[in-house]
């Protein structure tokens, strides 16, 4: 007689088995092909309490048990001032997931409220310092976000529509303020309509940013609010109807940059013109 799968079995079962195309194997390739994960690494894999985190931590879980590489693993959340509730979701949803995560507190959410118009973004720089501390106190060389591939054609859109220019989310990155430090993007290939998939398939539900700001955009009307990344997601959608392989191109645009027909574009911060070379 089988033995009785336990829920979390199931949910690791399904990333190798029903999913193994859209996810497992688009993770791997990221890993590799990047060269994310290094003998001797202890990487901190930050769990937020979204899907995209909670994924990465399965996986990386999983590449842990089936890889050759020498590694280790463990996995902090770090509270910025979540309401009782998401904090309780969290740690059900890695209980039941068999997450070990260690959760410290922050008081990012006070401190971004009195900052005024869509602090975003200095949340995000807020959150990743703590992060980069915590792992670094650990013991750590490397964290690992739960950026995916939907992340990165996003992100490339809204530099080009918003910020007039080309730029895009690397896989990997030093950090700039903790020496020796690593930030690597292993969901750099999957893309979050998997994700989604994933997420239906086994039941699993998942806190948001659960910030106000999100909290607006998720109950507006039409899905979208003010969010610019909101924006992009639905232009993204409806150019699919039109040509539905758009998000892989756009991806694979930023791997075949054709340097030699640009005007001039930026390295390590000094500006370049098309006349040197002329």
């Amino acid at each position: 007689m089988a033995r009785e799968l336990t829920y979390n079995q199931i949910v690791e079962r399904s990333i190798i088995k029903t999913y193994r195309k859209s996810i497992w194997n688009p993770f791997v390739e990221a890993c590799q092909n990047y060269q994310l994960v290094n003998d001797g690494d202890k990487i901190a894999v930050c769990i937020s309490g979204g899907k995209d985190s909670v994924l990465l931590a399965k996986c990386m879980q999983q590449l842990k048990r089936v890889s050759k590489t020498d590694f280790e693993l463990v996995f902090i959340c770090m509270d910025p001032g979540y309401n009782e509730a998401n904090r309780k979701k969290i740690e059900e949803n890695c209980a039941k997931l068999e997450i070990p995560v260690q959760i410290f507190e922050s008081d990012i959410f006070s401190v971004t409220e009195v900052v005024g118009g869509s602090p975003c973004y200095l949340c995000a720089r807020m959150r990743r310092g703590h992060l980069y501390a915590k792992a670094k106190e650990l013991g750590c060389n490397k964290i690992a976000l739960g950026h995916h591939l939907s992340d990165v054609i996003e992100t490339t859109l809204m530099g080009m529509f918003y910020g007039a220019q080309l730029q895009a989310m690397l896989p990997k990155l030093h950090s700039t303020n903790f020496e020796g430090m690593e930030l690597i993007r292993p969901l750099y290939c999957v893309n979050e309509s998997a994700i989604i998939n994933w997420r239906e398939f086994n039941n699993l539900e998942f806190i948001q940013c659960a910030c106000r700001f999100v909290d607006e955009y998720s109950h507006s009307e039409d899905g979208i609010g003010e969010s610019k990344r909101q924006e992009i997601k639905q232009l993204i959608k409806d150019l699919k109807k039109i040509n539905p392989d758009i998000e892989s191109n756009i991806f694979n645009s930023i791997h075949n940059v054709k340097l030699d027909t640009f005007i001039s574009y930026k390295q390590k911060g000094i500006e370049h013109s098309f006349l040197e070379e002329f």
